[in-house]
């Protein structure tokens, strides 16, 4: 699909293992070995990667179950062309998939990092926490 704002182009589907790589540490987050990233980019329920005058500069996927429980991950845009309304662009997209092809009960959760959670609270996600839940993680490897 063609982005209204020339020269971005958002597509739909997933980069290459190392675009994904380069992707997230571009943009600040943490990277993941390549064999976990090969593992992981074929099991995405749906993704985008958008596109400067041809190259990836960034992204975002939904991975889940396909019926029940859903996950807003990867969303990241390279910090050359922040604060252009570009994650905003991604978030629409994933979203109007959401709304499309979720189930009404399905249960759709994020981890907002820092400012990001603004960008989320426009597209109906709210805080666990004034819900009386908590985010939880467990990074596998650490101890």
């Amino acid at each position: 699909m063609m982005d209204s704002n020339a020269p971005y182009e958002l597509r739909v589907g997933v980069p290459s293992v190392e675009v994904f790589r380069r992707l997230r540490t571009d943009a600040g987050l943490s990277d993941k070995a390549p064999e976990a990233v090969a593992l992981a980019l074929p099991n995405t329920w749906h993704g985008v990667v958008l596109h400067h005058k041809g190259e990836p500069i960034g992204m975002g996927r939904i991975i889940g179950d396909g019926g029940t429980a859903f996950q807003v991950v990867d969303i990241c845009v390279h910090p050359a062309h922040q604060g252009r309304g570009l994650g905003k662009r991604i978030m629409t997209a994933l979203a109007e998939e959401l709304e499309r092809r979720a189930p009404a009960t399905a249960y759709v959760s994020l981890i907002a990092d820092g400012p990001a959670r603004f960008l989320y609270e426009k597209f109906g996600f709210a805080d666990t926490a004034a819900h009386n839940s908590i985010g939880m993680y467990r990074l596998m490897g650490a101890s």
